[in-house]
């Protein structure tokens, strides 16, 4: 049995413009000036408390995270799965590993728990995935803790893992817990900072076989 354990935000969903608006409504609600995109992205799969402490250290972060859950909580409300829509080929792509014998899927993100069971509902992927981290149960990326969890509920060998994801902390979190790690072009970080990555995609159509070839190297 192999494990794929896949980010969410940037990775398996594009929610940038819900995270860009509700983090302007946090720093709006401080007084604050808010930073540019990228800056806000740049941080996007951190805990949403740690991301916060990086991006305003000095402001009244308990207030801006109740602020962003309260926006980004309203948008998806109000949105529904449009709030974050799929990326081209994921739906594709989790279909094509959930009718495997050999292959069971997980989630590790810095998504709450009522993020992440609202997200699956909009897309109808309620039973998609076996194993579901998420930040409030766990120390922030890209501590091991996510992976470690997830390994210990499906009874999975690091060495038949996998962790999928947009992020520098999505590799390093996968390197601390020992696991091979998959970088995706589209997400939210370029290219040049997923250097922790076994291997970087293009697209969903590239993943199959790349998760084939890294896990059989770590094997």
């Amino acid at each position: 049995m192999r494990l794929v354990v896949f980010d969410v935000d940037g990775t398996l969903v594009d929610s940038q413009g819900d995270i860009v608006a509700s983090m302007t409504a946090a720093f709006g609600d401080v007084g604050l000036a808010v930073p540019a995109r990228a800056e806000i992205l740049s941080i996007v799969g951190l805990s949403l408390d740690v991301a916060m402490v990086q991006l305003a250290p000095e402001a009244d972060t308990e207030r801006m995270v109740r602020s962003y859950k309260d926006t980004y909580a309203h948008l998806r409300a109000t949105k529904g799965a449009a709030s974050s829509p799929l990326y081209p080929g994921a739906r594709d792509a989790l279909d094509h590993f959930a009718g495997r014998d050999d292959v069971l899927l997980g989630v590790a993100t810095g998504k709450s728990k009522r993020g992440l069971d609202s997200l699956i509902a909009a897309h109808g992927l309620e039973g998609m995935f076996v194993t579901r981290q998420v930040a409030d149960f766990h120390p922030s990326k890209p501590h091991p803790s996510m992976i470690h969890a997830a390994l210990d509920e499906t009874g999975i060998e690091a060495s038949d893992a996998v962790m999928v994801g947009d992020t520098r902390f999505d590799m390093d979190m996968a390197t601390n817990a020992g696991v091979a790690a998959i970088g995706v072009a589209w997400g939210y970080h370029p290219r040049t900072e997923l250097g922790a990555a076994h291997q970087v995609v293009d697209s969903f159509a590239d993943l199959p076989a790349a998760i084939e070839k890294v896990l059989e190297a770590s094997a």
